[in-house]
């Protein structure tokens, strides 16, 4: 009776204090870190509830006290034999880590981003705009103000990106408003960056040749200089077939160039570009990668530029009528 109380209990807390290790590893990895401590709470214990499933709490007779003994569902066999039920019972504790960490994470990133979509399309709907229908899988929402400074014109951008991506915002100080909005995987060079030209003018974009368009993401590219670039190439413009606000027009622009790095490195990048003219203005949202990751990052970088909005004409665009989200 002693036997199976010490089997028990003693795996059962070598394998929890493996399994928060193991969990520790898989929750750092692949769940936000604000929820990462519950979820490892949750799954270690999950796993060890499951590891010790083969043992129940028995009473004995002519006593209070309590003990540990095998189920019935498993045979005493494994005891005339300890290290074939130490074998099983690690196997079976692997088995339900592994089941316990995929069945549990992913969850709490979901709703987040499904929290993120119901906040802007509120703000959206509280402005009278088109509201995001659906985001494409593995992406975020971002809705933000550009020009909250006394030096620039307001305006409110709206689009998707990749969850991993990291976003950027302008800085603000008595100065006024400086930097962009911007998101990337900047490790490999994967970038979607607005920009905007104020002295632009108002511009119907679907009357435009392809010179309009290679100057205004020309001067979108080149903001750091003009010697950061060259053989620069438009491929193609198309008209951006959306969920337009009326009257709005986006053209869609495939473009290459040559990036000339700080270190005087050359590196073919290629992109794709969301242009409009909202107010004033024209904006440019473009988003690059390097030639020899176009091919994987194509789709990616399409959904974003797809997913392009800019909204000025006619709207309160006070700093008080937009719900902030801390989770970006």
């Amino acid at each position: 009776e002693t036997t199976p109380f010490f089997l028990a209990s003693h795996s059962a807390i070598k394998v929890f204090q493996r399994t928060i290790i193991f969990n520790s590893w898989a929750v750092s990895s692949m769940v936000p870190s604000r929820t990462s401590l519950a979820v490892l709470a949750v799954l270690s214990l999950k796993s060890a509830a499951a590891f010790v499933s083969g043992y129940t709490l028995s009473r004995r007779h002519g006593g209070s006290a309590t003990f540990l003994r095998m189920s019935e569902r498993n045979s005493c066999e494994n005891f005339a034999n300890p290290k074939n039920d130490r074998r099983s019972f690690l196997a079976t504790a692997s088995s339900a880590a592994a089941a316990s960490i995929f069945a549990n994470v992913g969850f709490p990133e979901i709703a987040s981003a499904k929290s993120k979509i119901d906040k802007i399309n509120g703000n959206l709907a509280s402005y009278g705009l088109p509201t995001i229908k659906k985001v494409p899988d593995g992406f975020s929402p971002l809705l933000e103000f550009f020009g909250r400074g006394k030096n620039r014109t307001p305006l409110l951008v709206n689009f998707a990106y990749p969850s991993d991506w990291v976003v950027t915002l302008p800085s603000n100080d008595v100065n006024g408003e400086d930097g962009t909005i911007q998101a990337g995987e900047y490790a490999k060079g994967d970038t979607a960056t607005l920009f905007v030209d104020e002295n632009g003018g108002k511009v119907d974009v679907a009357t435009q040749g392809k010179d309009f368009f290679r100057n205004a993401i020309v001067k979108a590219i080149s903001q750091k200089g003009d010697s950061i670039y060259q053989d620069f190439k438009i491929k193609k413009v198309v008209m951006g077939e959306g969920e337009y606000l009326k009257g709005q027009k986006y053209a869609i622009c495939d473009y290459t160039y040559t990036l000339i790095t700080g270190a005087g490195f050359e590196v073919d990048r290629q992109g794709v570009a969301s242009v409009t003219s909202e107010g004033n203005g024209v904006q440019v949202l473009w988003t690059a990668s390097t030639a020899i990751r176009y091919k994987k990052t194509e789709k990616q970088l399409r959904s974003i530029a797809d997913s392009f909005r800019v909204y000025s004409e006619g709207l309160d665009l006070s700093s008080s009528r937009i719900e902030y989200l801390d989770d970006y």
